[in-house]
């Protein structure tokens, strides 16, 4: 069984339009809501009978973004160490890995069906738009939580140290959009910079695609400033 396929069961509906800005880690920014699309043939809605009892799904996904290649690396760089140490890829979350598979932890708000489609409403998640999804499973938490283990050099949640502010042109924008300015400073403040720039002031002026925004924003100290919003149109 050295080459294995795999069906394609449903795609993420997500805010996060490019890798750039996506958190590490799922949890990171709850204000991140999505929806996962049901794919024919699986979208009977029978395969979803009980899934109201669970509040938290294992997602399978693919890294779909990730640059193709033959080649593997046996070592990373995890932003999570400033990106400057490597460890085994297999000692990693990296995505550049042998198989571009990935999993992530979501939390469930409920199912719907609009348009003769079937739809999961998530939050709290980090994937980018148009991820593909291979499998989906219920979190358990007698068997998934495991507060007593030891995850080497990510036991604890990263530091949030960056401060987010907006220059009165970006609050224009989004003067009545709580919700839209709440996922940028949320997003913001895990500072989607290269590890290595974390911590330092910078020039440069960074651009993100969130939603149907283009955000674009500069870093002074501890203190990101948004400087401008443009929706996409």
């Amino acid at each position: 069984m050295n080459n294995i396929a795999f069906e394609t069961i449903a795609k993420i509906h997500s805010p996060y339009k490019e890798k750039f800005a996506v958190p590490r880690q799922p949890g990171l920014v709850p204000s991140a809501q999505a929806l996962l699309e049901i794919l024919p043939p699986y979208d009977d809605i029978n395969a979803f009978t009980g899934l109201e009892d669970f509040s938290h799904l294992w997602l399978m996904f693919i890294f779909h973004k990730n640059k193709q290649s033959h080649d593997w690396q046996p070592t990373v760089r995890p932003p999570r160490l400033g990106g400057n140490k490597r460890m085994g890829v297999f000692a990693t979350r990296s995505p550049n890995r042998p198989n571009p598979i990935g999993l992530s932890l979501v939390e469930f708000n409920g199912v719907i069906q609009k348009q003769g489609k079937l739809f999961l409403q998530l939050s709290n998640i980090d994937l980018v738009d148009g991820t593909p999804i291979v499998d989906i499973k219920p979190y358990i938490p007698y068997a998934d939580s495991k507060p007593e283990a030891s995850a080497g050099f990510a036991q604890m949640e990263p530091e949030t140290l960056m401060d987010v502010c907006f220059s009165e042109a970006a609050l224009t924008i989004i003067a009545e959009d709580t919700s839209l300015k709440t996922l940028i400073e949320q997003v913001l403040k895990q500072d989607p910079r290269p590890a290595y720039k974390k911590g330092k002031s910078d020039s440069k002026t960074y651009a993100m695609h969130l939603l149907e925004f283009n955000i674009l924003w500069q870093v002074t100290k501890d203190t990101i400033v948004v400087t401008t919003i443009e929706p996409l149109i």
